[in-house]
């Protein structure tokens, strides 16, 4: 006998009028794809699988509240909110110093050495690193968000685009402007990063 798949929004309808097992369908439909798209953002498949944890009960509790208002789009909505839990969580671990610039293993104005360093070279280039990284919290939220993305968390411009809801071309210029910005922001400051 042939069953019925129902559609995301028919499972929605059903888990609003009283069927719990509706949103298990629904959250185990999408899963995976969930998952992974914040195990991409954050490279650690038990901090991803938190933050699906995280990201499924603002989920419930937003359908509770009746907050979900784009009907036929339910996965993109959750993916939006999986998206807001991973921004989330980089900006705790920035407020608890968790990630530093050598855990990135980058930094956005290339002037790392890849020849044997010194202690003092080490040094020099963890201040550096301290330094721009903090200089990227002086940029507007949206240019600071593609430099994260981009170069902490090695995304392409077409998944930054795609995360951020905005075309690839509005990616790119939020970036041109960002480096813009940070070159400002090292004459300002009076950096030297070299």
């Amino acid at each position: 006998m042939n069953k019925k798949v129902l559609s995301d929004q028919e499972l929605l309808n059903s888990y609003l009028v009283g069927d719990e097992s509706a949103i298990s369908t629904l959250i185990d439909r999408h899963k995976k794809r969930v998952t992974d798209y914040i195990n991409l953002m954050v490279k650690d498949r038990d901090v991803a699988d938190d933050i699906f944890q995280e990201a499924m009960i603002k989920v419930l509790k937003f359908l509770r509240e009746g907050r979900y208002t784009e009907s036929g789009r339910f996965l993109s909505w959750v993916l939006r909110i999986a998206h807001n839990q991973v921004i989330d969580h980089f900006r705790q671990a920035k407020q608890q110093n968790q990630v530093t610039e050598s855990d990135a293993g980058y930094d956005i104005l290339n002037t790392r050495k890849f020849s044997d360093s010194t202690v003092e070279d080490k040094l020099v280039l963890s201040q550096i690193q301290d330094d721009v990284r903090r200089l990227v919290d002086y940029l507007p939220e949206e240019q600071r968000e593609v430099v994260l993305m981009r170069y902490f968390n090695g995304l392409s411009f077409k998944e930054i685009a795609d995360m951020t809801n905005v075309s690839i071309n509005t990616a790119l210029g939020r970036m041109r402007y960002a480096l813009i910005n940070l070159r400002k922001l090292v004459e300002e400051h009076q950096l030297i990063l070299s």
